[in-house]
């Protein structure tokens, strides 16, 4: 099993974590916004107000500040998706739990996971970030395991396409990630609440049987 890294390979250890952690929060941004390939350490540098040699004072390259951020959210995602699978809860609640978890990461990390969907491909061709691959093969193995025991155990209906099912609940969670803002009209418990009612009950009145 492939743990995303904490750290990144190279990042120098510096005086003012704070700073540092802010001129993270601006490359996220700055990444999620122009895309990986746009995006220049001199254009993350203009951002924050530094010059560009400045910013290497707290990173060796935009690859380190990338690597950070990524690792960053998938570190915590996975924690508590294991939190959830260690549950020992139905895969039902399991299926809402991850759904929950998946935008409560989104809340926190949302120039992250955007940069994660633009990119992670792309990326994951570099040895530095073939974790990105180890993930998304993790990721679907573990809705791909959830919605299986849901047919197994009858919480969801027999015959169901696991494969698409599984790409549908995907791309219906993250793509939130292009709209979603914390701070907003709904949390992200309320989204994820309203998105498995969707999925797992569906929008149509069910007529009474007569």
């Amino acid at each position: 099993m492939v743990t995303p890294k904490k750290t990144a390979p190279g990042a120098r250890t510096a005086p003012g974590a704070g700073r540092r952690a802010e001129l993270l929060a601006t490359a996220a941004e700055v990444f999620a916004e122009l895309g990986y390939n746009a995006t220049t350490v001199r254009t993350i540098a203009d951002r924050a107000g530094l010059l560009a040699g400045s910013l290497y004072y707290h990173f060796d390259s935009k690859e380190s500040m990338a690597d950070e951020i990524l690792s960053a959210f998938l570190t915590d995602l996975w924690a508590g998706y294991q939190r959830i699978e260690e549950a020992g809860l139905g895969p039902r609640e399991t299926f809402e739990g991850l759904v929950a978890e998946s935008f409560r990461q989104m809340e926190r990390h949302r120039p992250a996971v955007a940069i994660y969907q633009k990119e992670a491909r792309r990326l994951a061709s570099q040895e530095r970030f073939r974790y990105l691959a180890d993930s998304q093969e993790r990721f679907q193995k573990l809705w791909t395991r959830t919605l299986e025991r849901g047919v197994t155990d009858g919480s969801f209906r027999g015959g169901l396409d696991i494969p698409i099912a599984y790409r549908f609940v995907r791309d219906t969670v993250w793509v939130a990630a292009v709209w979603f803002r914390p701070g907003g009209r709904k949390s992200a418990a309320q989204i994820a609440e309203q998105y498995t009612s969707m999925v797992l009950d569906g929008i149509a009145t069910h007529p009474v049987a007569r």
